[in-house]
């Protein structure tokens, strides 16, 4: 007994349109990087570019400008990219009772308390026009811009001088033992 094989698509070897083959080799890899830009992962990238390429394959005909192609082909892969977003299938089952979520393990308050107070030691330790500006920033909530207005500098002193303050901070030997 002999296995005969037979080809599905006897005519995928030879294409109907030379114009169309020969589009694929020159523009391919610059429609993978579009594709890529498109999806979450390489395989995904391929599988957007083959559909797109088919779609325009189907409409090779219809197509008028062949220098536009690639505008052509940016819109099917985008076109169906959006398709498959909007087709993803999310699993939803109904519940009688909601599941009853895992209590994250909670810091401990002393020692929360602990790292506030050596974060405040560190910032009363920073030159007295830095600590203002931290404070305003980061315990009072202000923009760079409200900080500025406040204490009567510019936009860009607020930001170098909290730049410099943070730096001094991250390197605190205090924050650093309690981190």
């Amino acid at each position: 007994m002999t296995a005969t094989t037979t080809s599905v698509c006897t005519s995928a070897s030879t294409a109907v349109y030379p114009s169309f083959s020969s589009y694929v080799r020159a523009r391919g890899p610059v429609l993978q990087r579009t594709a890529r830009s498109l999806t979450s992962n390489p395989c995904d990238a391929e599988d957007l570019l083959q559909t797109a390429l088919t779609k325009t394959y189907l409409a090779w005909e219809r197509i008028e400008d062949h220098r536009a192609l690639d505008g052509y082909v940016r819109r099917a892969l985008v076109n169906t990219r959006t398709s498959q977003w909007r087709k993803r299938k999310v699993d939803e089952f109904p519940y009688d009772e909601l599941p009853e979520r895992e209590a994250a393990p909670s810091a401990d308050p002393a020692e929360q308390q602990a790292l506030r107070d050596a974060m405040w030691r560190a910032v009363l330790r920073l030159p007295v026009r830095q600590r203002a500006m931290v404070v305003l920033r980061y315990y009072e909530d202000l923009t760079e811009v409200q900080t500025a207005e406040l204490l009567g500098v510019s936009v860009g002193t607020v930001k170098s001088a909290v730049s410099r303050a943070l730096g001094k901070l991250r390197e605190d030997p205090e924050l650093s033992c309690a981190a």
